[in-house]
């Protein structure tokens, strides 16, 4: 008998699913029987939050979802919080959970694993959830699980399967994939109404976020045509290089930048939230558009939420840039020197001594992709650091502002970029949500660097009760030996004292196969 759990095994085998990540469990034990039968590699967790984590790093770095299985109860509601995080980021990924059977569920009962209703509290971090009542819905349903994530603005999408629809036999389900919806495109009228208006601005400034990652091609070109200063959030790293004259090398909260959008008559959004953390990350409220908002983006909700555009374009950002270039003619506008005086001035803002020690990061691990934590330089590194390329930076200080997140996304990230250098930058206090995940970088033979910025405090609370003029109430945390947690688990670790040295760890990192842990004290490293 072929089982609906070994079916769901070679659907998502036949989407292109690569990695599950999951801890078996009693009511999990029947997903796993069609695995040794498919390509899935199965990575195994020291936590639901952990694998959560993982998935997200590994679709971050290359746009694919992964699926992650758990029972219900904890551990649904332990991979919650890494769902929200990558629900904020737009970050796809499938969870399955599965449940008691339909005639024990909400009865109350004291059953293993019990919870009321486990599809309405994971709606709460997904962009829809489900319950598979049989496993004649499964075809259906996978369908518009990877239409999700193919054609609407992606995000986690939960699945909850009764341990009964699980063993139920389903050998006459057809695992051909649907054909999936493709991208949506932009209305002709509003791609005209768009291009009129930038046509005649004289000071445009373009801003992308995430959604524009895939779209870099296109994107270079359209801010060429256009000559105007642009902006990265977060997600948006990467898709100008560095050097390019056009690119503001900061964070759109700072000041000069926000002196930017005061001042353009017309402002090009793509992909982008306009967020409280990429935007206002200094929460002081000061942030405007002065002039005439055009906004791109694959959810239609999105368009009325944060700021009010005066064209709003539904579609995806490649689509739509493709369609508005052919309406735009070549302009001088000064772009260029805009950008440069805006860079000007946002040099005495920047910290030198972070900056010396991101540049190190690439020049260390050229290419690499860094996955950042709530941490001080990763805080910095909205403003100062540069990606060498699309979807080789993430951070949890932005959207969700998970702690823990980076060691695991690391991780992720890794098996997604085998043959890429991943680097994981994490803080004393957010390692300790998650450090257990180093025993399955061990086990997976992952190479990453881990470092450790350690200050022995929750610094970004402290400063925020010194803004309160209240002095800092349990922020100064006891500081575990990390390095010999470390080679417990069976990592390399060391202890990095300057940039110098810093430098040679991450390049010896790359000969060894595991996690190598990097320790560097704050005091070490700042002036």
């Amino acid at each position: 008998m072929t089982t609906c759990g070994e079916v769901l095994v070679s659907l998502l085998e036949a989407y292109g699913v690569e990695l599950a990540f999951g801890i078996p469990g009693t009511h999990t034990i029947e997903l796993y029987r069609g695995l040794p039968a498919s390509n899935i590699r199965h990575i195994t967790p020291r936590h639901e939050q952990g694998g959560g984590f993982m998935a997200d790093g590994y679709a971050r770095v290359t746009g694919r979802p992964a699926a992650c299985f758990t029972v219900s109860g904890p551990g649904a509601l332990n991979i919650a919080t890494a769902m929200g995080q990558a629900l904020q980021d737009s970050v796809p990924m499938l969870v399955v959970s599965a449940d008691n059977a339909l005639c024990d569920r909400g009865l109350g009962e004291g059953r293993l694993h019990e919870t009321a209703d486990l599809q309405a509290a994971m709606a709460q971090c997904s962009r829809w959830s489900h319950t598979l009542m049989n496993p004649a819905e499964l075809p259906r349903v996978m369908a518009r699980v990877f239409s999700i994530f193919r054609s609407e603005r992606p995000g986690p999408v939960h699945l909850s399967i009764p341990i009964n629809v699980i063993t139920a036999p389903a050998e006459d389900i057809d695992i051909t994939p649907w054909s999936l919806p493709s991208r949506p495109a932009a209305d002709p009228g509003a791609i005209q109404q768009a291009a009129a208006l930038l046509q005649t601005a004289q000071h445009p400034v373009i801003a992308l976020g995430g959604g524009s990652a895939d779209a870099a091609a296109s994107i270079r070109e359209l801010v060429t045509v256009i000559d105007a200063p642009v902006t990265l959030t977060h997600n948006a790293k990467g898709v100008l290089p560095a050097d390019h004259p056009l690119l503001v090398r900061s964070s759109p909260s700072y000041e000069p930048v926000r002196e930017l959008y005061r001042t353009a008559d017309v402002i090009l959004g793509i992909g982008t939230e306009f967020s409280e953390t990429d935007y206002d990350f200094f929460f002081d409220g000061d942030f405007s558009l002065g002039g005439s908002l055009i906004r791109v983006d694959i959810d239609g909700a999105q368009l009325s939420r944060n700021v009010r555009p005066e064209v709003a374009v539904r579609a995806d950002a490649a689509l739509a840039i493709d369609a508005l270039l052919p309406l735009l003619q070549p302009a001088q506008r000064n772009g260029g020197e805009r950008a440069l005086n805006t860079n000007t001035q946002l040099e005495s803002l920047h910290r030198n001594d972070y900056q010396d020690f991101l540049d190190c990061l690439q020049r260390a691990l050229p290419g690499a992709a860094v996955m950042g934590d709530s941490t001080q330089p990763a805080y910095f590194a909205a403003a100062q650091y540069h990606a060498p390329s699309p979807r080789r930076f993430a951070s949890a200080a932005t959207g969700y502002g998970t702690l823990g997140y980076a060691l695991p996304a690391a991780f992720g990230a890794r098996l997604g970029l085998p043959d890429t250098p991943v680097i994981a930058l994490i803080g004393d206090g957010g390692l300790q949500f998650t450090i257990n995940e180093l025993s399955a970088a061990v086990e997976a033979r992952l190479s990453v660097a881990v470092i450790v910025w350690n200050n022995e405090r929750y610094e970004m609370i402290a400063q925020n009760f010194e803004s309160a003029n209240m002095a800092p109430i349990a922020c100064d945390i006891h500081t575990p030996d990390f390095l010999a947690i470390a080679r417990g688990y069976g990592c390399r670790a060391l202890r990095a004292s300057s940039i110098a040295e810093l430098e040679q760890a991450l390049i010896g990192s790359k000969s060894f196969e595991g996690p190598t842990l990097i320790e560097v004290r704050e005091e070490d490293f700042l002036q």
